[in-house]
């Protein structure tokens, strides 16, 4: 058969061959060539006509040796407390003292955003209120130079929206999300095509699969600040990696993570559910919070609006640790308030040796 088909295709290879001689040229200036990872935000703006898309990002640029962290300041009664100067400040790494060299007491850098939405049978009656209420939150907290993408997870993980500043097409991605709790997935593991795959374990909701394919394979590409939100009641059915995994990969990526945990209480009727201990670890960890909603849109909007204003008020703090050896292992890392205020902010980093 291979032979018959050579024969068949023999009389038009050199016409072929010459028609894409000729418009090679013409094709390559269409072509935008994405070398690294920060010439991506200007590969996705090339991707996207929107009236509402806009300007690729600017990236921040620092040695590579600098640890950056971004962290809130918040009073006894939980209210943020914005403009403190560097001297308020110290910071501990494996709990020694560790130099402040970069220090800003309001950061405006490019917000990098990753929407996750829990489509598995248990959100049935939250879903729409989330699509809803997610894509306004979209439109307010996105500005100028942010990116953001969409997941889907249930019992597959599903990338509905790759990075772009089109508020159009996030939220086309959010209401796209449908209800999945069974039929035939694709063969082809991760983002997109069907679960990472499970042996032997009823996959219902690919919850810590979704946090870990989320940092691996999209934030961690990304430079500047780095938050997801998911939505979901925070139970996990199914998933290859489990929550220390997530949290690994979450922390490898530099992403804060914020869980607003939407929950229809009727589906669960007397058993209930128990994500919530998972979620208070993965968020703590990493240096957002977990937001207890229900179904109520009420609740949810305004744990939205408090995600904005944190983001929106987010000191940054660098320093090159004393302990410059790059082993792969994790650094604790503590950042105190001279007056006694709390901080909002990841627990450690991984010294990964640089790619």
């Amino acid at each position: 058969m291979p032979s018959l088909l050579s024969a068949k295709t023999s009389a038009t290879s050199f016409l072929l061959l010459l028609f894409v001689l000729v418009t090679l040229p013409s094709f390559a200036q269409d072509v935008q060539m994405v070398p690294d990872a920060q010439d991506r935000a200007s590969a996705i703006k090339g991707q996207t006509s929107d009236a509402d898309d806009q300007e690729p990002a600017e990236t921040l640029k620092v040695n590579v040796n600098v640890v950056q962290l971004f962290f809130n300041v918040k009073d006894k009664k939980g209210g943020l407390i914005p403009n403190l100067p560097k001297d308020n400040f110290e910071v501990l790494e494996d709990g020694k003292p560790q130099t402040i060299k970069y220090f800003s007491a309001d950061s405006n850098l490019p917000l990098t955003l990753g929407m996750l939405i829990d489509s598995s049978a248990s959100q049935q009656a939250v879903l729409e209120m989330e699509k809803e209420v997610g894509g306004s939150f979209l439109g307010q907290i996105l500005r100028g130079k942010d990116l953001a993408f969409v997941i889907d997870f249930d019992i597959s993980v599903s990338l509905l929206q790759d990075f772009t500043a089109s508020i159009r097409r996030l939220k086309d991605a959010l209401n796209s999300a449908k209800i999945n709790n069974g039929g035939q997935v694709g063969s082809m593991p991760g983002m997109g095509g069907g679960p990472v795959p499970t042996m032997g374990v009823p996959r219902g909701t690919l919850l810590y699969d979704a946090v870990y394919l989320a940092s691996h394979d999209e934030m961690a590409q990304q430079v500047d600040r780095k938050a997801m939100i998911l939505l979901t009641d925070g139970e996990d059915q199914g998933s290859q990696y489990r929550i220390k995994d997530a949290i690994e990969a979450a922390q490898k990526a530099e992403s804060i993570v914020y869980v607003l945990l939407c929950a229809d209480r009727g589906f669960y009727r007397f058993s209930g559910y128990s994500g919530d201990s998972a979620m208070k670890k993965l968020t703590g960890e990493t240096g957002g919070r977990m937001i207890e909603v229900g179904n109520k849109p009420e609740k949810l909007k305004s744990a939205f609006q408090q995600i904005s204003d944190e983001l929106r008020s987010q000191y940054y703090v660098g320093y090159i640790p004393t302990n410059s050896l790059k082993d792969g292992g994790f650094r604790r890392v503590e950042i105190r308030s001279k007056d006694g205020h709390k901080i909002q902010a990841r627990s450690g980093y991984y010294a990964v040796p640089a790619k």
